[in-house]
Parts: C-alpha cells; sequence; structure tokens
C-alpha cells in the first residue's frame, strides 16, 4: 500500500548497502520505523528532507507492519539549529525526548503541532535554548496527561501556596504545607517549591508555547526546574536519562 505523510526524522541509522533505518514521527501515523535507499547527500529535495531538522512529506510503502520511505520532499528545513553547537546538542535533546515518549503507530497530532513549533522557534532563537526545551517538556507532559498540577494541592484539593508547600512527582506537582507535613520529608520524590518555580511552572502551563518566544529562565531557577523535570518524567513515564544530557553542559 502506498500511502503519504508529513514527518519529522527523529532518527537515523546507517545500514548496510547504503540503507538507513530511519525513525519518523509522522503527523498521520505517528512514530513508525522506515527503511530508505534515500541519501542525504546532495541538494535536492529528498536528501534534504530526511536530514535532521527539517520537516518533510514522505512517500510511503507499507507492506504488512514494515515501512519504506520511497520518496521525500522538504516542507521546511530548521538548518539553522546546527549553525551553533549549544543549540544543536539542546534541540537533539527533545529529539531524543519525544522519541522516548511516543509509542508505535500511535497518532500524536497536538504532539507533532508542539514539536514543529519548537523547533521552528529554536531555529530563529538566540539565546535561552535551554528554557524552550523546558517549557516544550512541560507542555508535552500535558499533551500525554502526565501534566504539572501547581494550581491545587494535590491531596486536599486548596489553593494554598504557602511557604511550607513542596511539589511532589509521585502526587503529580503542588501539595500545599499542611499536607506536606505529614510526608515523608527525606523522600528523593518531593522538591522544594517556592513561589519562583510555581509561578514559572505556572506561566508556562497557562501559555501557548509561541507566546514564550522571549521567555529566558535565570540559571537557577531552570537548573532546579530541570532537576524536578528529569525525576518527573522518570516516574510518570519510565524515561530515563537520555544519552544526550551527557554532552550538555553541566
Amino acid at each position: 500500500m502506498y500511502t503519504e505523510t508529513e514527518g519529522i526524522i527523529l532518527r537515523q541509522t546507517k545500514t548496510l548497502n547504503g540503507r538507513r533505518m530511519i525513525t519518523l514521527f509522522s503527523k498521520k501515523y505517528g512514530k513508525i520505523g522506515a527503511g530508505t535507499s534515500l541519501s542525504e547527500r546532495g541538494k535536492n529535495r529528498s536528501s534534504l528532507a530526511i536530514r535532521p531538522f527539517c520537516r518533510g512529506r514522505y512517500e510511503l510503502f507499507k507492506n504488512r507492519d514494515t515501512y519504506n520511505i520511497n520518496g521525500a520532499e522538504t516542507v521546511e528545513s530548521y538548518y539553522s539549529i546546527g549553525e551553533d553547537v549549544d543549540k544543536y546538542m539542546e534541540a537533539a535533546r527533545i529529539l531524543e525526548l519525544t522519541d522516548a515518549m511516543l509509542g508505535e503507530d500511535q497518532p500524536q497530532p497536538a504532539l507533532y503541532d508542539l514539536l514543529c513549533q519548537y523547533l521552528s522557534m529554536m531555529a530563529e532563537r538566540r539565546t535561552g535554548f535551554s528554557t524552550l526545551g523546558t517549557a516544550y517538556e512541560l507542555k508535552a507532559l500535558k499533551i500525554l496527561g502526565s501534566g504539572v498540577n501547581v494550581k491545587r494541592c494535590a491531596r486536599c484539593g486548596g489553593e494554598k501556596t504557602d511557604k511550607g508547600c513542596v511539589l511532589s512527582v509521585t502526587e503529580g506537582g503542588l501539595v500545599c504545607g499542611g499536607c506536606a507535613k505529614e510526608q515523608d520529608g527525606s523522600d528523593p520524590l518531593i522538591f522544594t517549591a517556592g513561589d519562583d518555580i510555581l509561578s514559572v511552572i505556572g506561566y508556562i502551563n497557562d501559555h501557548p508555547l509561541k507566546s514564550l518566544e522571549k521567555l529566558v529562565l535565570q540559571p537557577s531557577v531552570e537548573g532546579r526546574l530541570r532537576t524536578f523535570l528529569g525525576a518527573y518524567i522518570s516516574y510518570h513515564l519510565g524515561i530515563d536519562r537520555l544519552k544526550s544530557d551527557s554532552l550538555l553542559p553541566q
């Protein structure tokens, strides 16, 4: 069966005889694995479309449970991401994270649109690369039904943000000071929740990614937030440390 879909390449591996195995996040089918003999060398439409950080349109042949990419053309290229090492590494981390978030053959159109927005914004961004990645993580978690709640206490439902409140990974977000007293303070999945962290999470949750174009978090706030998100994603999605994390500046 021949079909066509728009998509973004998450990962590719070279195999024998010049072939590649592609992990494609397609708008129509979700994440799929596909083989191809197309080469990324040259400047034609198909070669550009199978390079990283490019949104393309792909002609697929499906034979039972396997796909082959027979043709491709570029829809939008985010080539400028590769011109800055820090930008490239952060964007590569997001592609790896998205790959890990997705199940095979499960369409996720909202997450696909979010990734397209992210790549487009990252291509134009000149600073705060990790801030945009952090915002993407929070937005992706919400789309996947595991968003971080900071509106109400996960235990009593109260709108309490007193000094004793915490962020609980297992509870899915905010726990007020009163309820936090009942929890084990040595639990590694409980994090201090200052007004700065709660405000940032709430702001990102409540605003579309496109409106966060100029947002750049202070390093201290972002560092704490990313530590929390790492534990949160590991617990709720089963995704541990990514390979690309070891290449990012600490």
